[in-house]
């Protein structure tokens, strides 16, 4: 019995120097979901970077203004999925042709409306989608997509000759899209819908309103502190 299993041992090398190679599939057995991962390449990185930004925006869907607006933004990119954005915006509401045919000899109605004079916020932003886009002759496009909420004021005046001031406490809720033309440069593209309680001085009362502002604009990274 001895000699047998010496004799094992001393021929099981020569037995799996001999075996076939395996050159066809190999059953893993079944894959679930859960075992899939799909990897995507970040090229340009955004965490721990400074984001400035300058756009320009409207505000079309006020009932009776509407009103261009300079936009200035700071986002601090705690991570690919998380920044911290102060914005600064400036502009000028302006009558529309509905406020204007309304305050007309026609009908003689005066409204009590307030234009956009400037704004002041502080955002959360989260990012969950980076992707790319193949447009043909070699050119991917990478953008990602981004979603925020905030607190900050409003500044705004009535559009009646007493021209009353008004700062409404605000809440923005957005979303964007940054499109990267290079490692430190992205064109930006948000809709933000600012909810504001207004408090109007000639009727006495407190109101909701929104500011739907829809913005283009460039943005400039700076370099990464680690």
């Amino acid at each position: 019995m001895l000699t047998l299993l010496l004799a094992s041992l001393a021929l099981a090398p020569l037995v799996l120097a001999e075996a076939p190679p395996v050159t066809g599939p190999v059953d893993v057995g079944v894959l679930k979901n859960s075992d899939i991962r799909v990897v995507q390449k970040v090229l340009y990185t955004k965490e721990d970077r400074l984001e400035l930004g300058v756009s320009l925006g409207v505000m079309p869907f006020d009932g009776y203004t509407v009103a261009p607006a300079v936009l200035g933004s700071g986002t601090m990119h705690l991570s690919e999925k998380v920044g911290v954005e102060l914005q600064v915006g400036g502009g000028y509401g302006l009558k529309n042709g509905v406020y204007t045919q309304l305050e007309s000899a026609t009908y003689g109605v005066a409204v009590e409306a307030y234009r956009y004079l400037a704004s002041v916020e502080a955002a959360l932003q989260y990012t969950p989608i980076y992707a790319k886009m193949n447009l043909g002759n070699g050119t991917i496009l990478h953008h990602d997509v981004y979603g925020l909420v905030g607190v900050g004021g409003t500044l705004e005046q009535s559009v009646f000759p007493s021209a009353e001031i008004t700062i409404a406490p605000t809440l923005p809720i957005g979303i964007g899209t940054r499109i990267f033309v290079g490692p430190n440069t992205a064109l930006k593209f948000e809709l933000r819908d600012n909810v504001m309680a207004e408090y109007r001085a000639q009727s006495k009362t407190w109101g909701l309103k929104q500011n739907v502002a829809i913005s283009a604009g460039l943005s400039f990274f700076g370099t990464a502190k680690k």
